[in-house]
């Protein structure tokens, strides 16, 4: 009898910690993709382009794997406000006394949990505007430093510039300060983005 309660605790403590690991996938997969999003919106936001004019869904769900320097901000993101969270409670365990001095005391209101989660929410929107406005900024001096390309219509016509990047129907160029998105699909040629 004791075996079976005891295989039963394992396998009930087995399913909790994986249905909680798919929730955990599942939120920081959504939020990798929305940190993706605003990057890659930042990326070409530089050159005055809108993305979402031009991309379709798959372009952002894969965004944030394509670019490894957005996948590692958004781990170390993820990561850094997790452990931060987590320092902020043992902080409140370990030294109650101190916490509640450098809080003013409202931790002991029955409101500061929602002051809490708000901060922190607050605080990782404001590092993720920031940080995004850097790497749009260093995408765009990158890009600018890179040699030309030369790309070769159907009709054997070709075009050289710098390429800014594509989405899975558009290549962006860069030809001296005008910007140029060019159809990979289509009978158009190209056309200019202002």
């Amino acid at each position: 009898m004791k075996k079976t309660i005891k295989e039963g605790l394992i396998k009930d403590t087995y399913e909790l910690i994986l249905r909680e690991l798919q929730t955990v996938i599942t939120i920081s997969y959504i939020i990798i993709v929305g940190i993706g999003m605003l990057f890659t919106f930042q990326k070409y936001s530089e050159f005055g382009i809108n993305i979402f004019d031009y991309a379709d869904v798959f372009d952002f769900l894969i965004a944030p794997f394509s670019d490894i320097n957005i996948l590692l901000f958004s781990t170390i993101t993820i990561i850094l406000v997790f452990i931060l969270f987590k320092l902020d409670s043992f902080w409140g365990r370990k030294y109650p006394k101190f916490y509640s001095k450098i809080n003013f005391g409202w931790n002991k209101k029955n409101w500061f949990n929602l002051y809490r989660y708000s901060s922190f929410t607050l605080l990782f929107i404001f590092y993720l505007s920031i940080s995004s406005d850097l790497y749009g900024e260093i995408c765009a001096k990158q890009t600018k430093e890179q040699l030309p390309i030369t790309l070769k219509y159907s009709d054997n016509e070709t075009i050289k510039g710098v390429l800014i990047g594509k989405t899975k129907d558009i290549v962006f160029l860069l030809q001296n300060e005008k910007v140029i998105a060019i159809p990979i699909t289509s009978s158009v040629k190209e056309f200019e983005i202002k």
